[in-house]
């Protein structure tokens, strides 16, 4: 049976050794809001980049990014599905405001839409060692987990982390993560730790990596268990995409999952996959999202879904971001009413090295799914650090809730 995600941490939110890491230091530094230009809405999950470099990261959920460089930035690109791409100067004496337009699709009359959606979809599966690369890649990432309960966040965690790809065309795979530095937060009170095996770990970004990994709806056999259909082409990037509609079409022994993939017309290549379990049957969902729990608890699977977008560049596609939201049910049986938690974790390529540059992580030093990123902090102290990495950049609810978490 194939499994939505393999990566678990325990989200009994204890305390764990320090961990530290060195880095070159990144001594520019831009910052901006970008927001929608018709209504002024702030816009999250941006890519931002500086072009010429490897160097990005994502808006928050307020719409505000902060991006590093070792070299002086001349330029900030930003880009989201929906919207046309824009690159504007960089200014470094002030916080940017940056406005995207919505994106207008026009197909020209030229152009014919021609095969269905599966033959689309295996036709991309079949181009993936041509669309990725043929060499093996380090990336630095920064990583965060939320827990919230209902509302109030009682969890955070965040890591600058490695990965490391071989080549798409390698048989036998060293893909591994590894933790340089890492941080947490969490809730001191007891009430609000809950011992539960749920998804997330900074590992997510390999295992994860679908069109890496050719699992889930990317394996033909799964990938039979699902009716396609072809929706009307978006932009994304600036290029013109096919969008393909995924949905059950039988019933199986585990939870199924809807899905919506988008391909690039021109290179069919995969550029983002939005997949999100179909918990209609509480107990097939249960058993895909949970691990273990308490005898006494009660859990009642609400949501679990995977985004992953996909930049190219060099003419070759790598993951470039990937979100996890976990959300279920769950409290004591002698209480009354339950009570909603949210898991969330992201993860955002910040830098990429190729060829000689890219040494394979260790086995001794790879993060392993069995460890949880608790096992690998320090508590916020220390203003300065992030100083000298790229991070996502907390919203100002999740500011707001570390604020609070350090006084208690």
């Amino acid at each position: 049976m194939k499994t939505f995600f393999r990566l678990l941490t325990l989200l009994c939110l204890f305390s764990g050794p320090m961990a530290f890491g060195q880095t070159d230091s990144l001594r520019y530094s831009v910052r901006g809001i970008v927001e929608d230009a018709t209504g002024g809405k702030p816009l999250a999950y941006v890519s931002v980049s500086l072009p010429g470099t490897n160097y990005a990261t994502v808006t928050n959920q307020d719409g505000v990014f902060v991006i590093k460089s070792d070299v002086e930035p001349r330029f900030v690109a930003f880009s989201l599905l929906g919207y046309s791409p824009i690159t504007v100067p960089a200014d470094r004496s002030q916080t940017m405001r940056v406005q995207l337009h919505r994106g207008e699709y026009t197909l020209d009359p030229a152009y014919v839409m021609t095969g269905d959606p599966l033959t689309l979809m295996m036709d991309a599966i079949y181009k993936i060692p041509d669309n990725c690369p043929d060499q093996q890649e380090l990336f630095d990432c920064f990583y965060r987990e939320t827990v919230q309960k209902r509302s109030r966040f009682i969890y955070v965690s965040e890591a600058v982390t490695k990965m490391f790809k071989s080549s798409f065309r390698q048989f036998l795979s060293r893909d591994r993560a590894s933790v340089v530095k890492s941080r947490l937060l969490r809730s001191p009170r007891q009430s609000d730790t809950l011992a539960v095996k749920v998804l997330g770990g900074p590992v997510q970004a390999v295992d994860l990596d679908l069109v890496k990994t050719r699992d889930m709806i990317l394996d033909p056999e799964y990938l039979e268990m699902y009716s396609l259909e072809m929706l009307p082409p978006v932009m994304l990037d600036g290029r013109r995409q096919f969008v393909i509609r995924l949905d059950p079409k039988v019933e199986a022994e585990f939870a199924l999952h809807y899905g919506t993939v988008y391909i690039d017309q021109e290179t069919m290549s995969f550029s983002r996959i939005e997949l999100s379990l179909d918990v209609s049957d509480a107990a097939k969902a249960t058993r895909a999202m949970l691990i273990s729990k308490p005898m006494d608890i009660r859990f009642k699977p609400k949501e679990m879904s995977l985004l992953l977008n996909y930049k190219r560049e060099d003419g070759k596609s790598r993951l470039s971001y990937a979100r996890t939201v976990f959300r279920f049910n769950c409290d004591a049986r002698k209480r009354l009413f339950s009570t909603e938690f949210t898991a969330i974790a992201e993860m955002v390529v910040t830098n990429r090295m190729s060829g000689a540059e890219a040494v394979p992580i260790e086995r001794k030093e790879a993060f392993r799914s069995t460890e949880t990123l608790a096992d690998k902090t320090q508590a916020y102290l220390d203003p300065d650090f992030w100083k000298d990495y790229n991070i996502i950049e907390p919203t100002e609810s999740l500011e707001h809730a570390l604020g609070r978490l350090k006084k208690e």
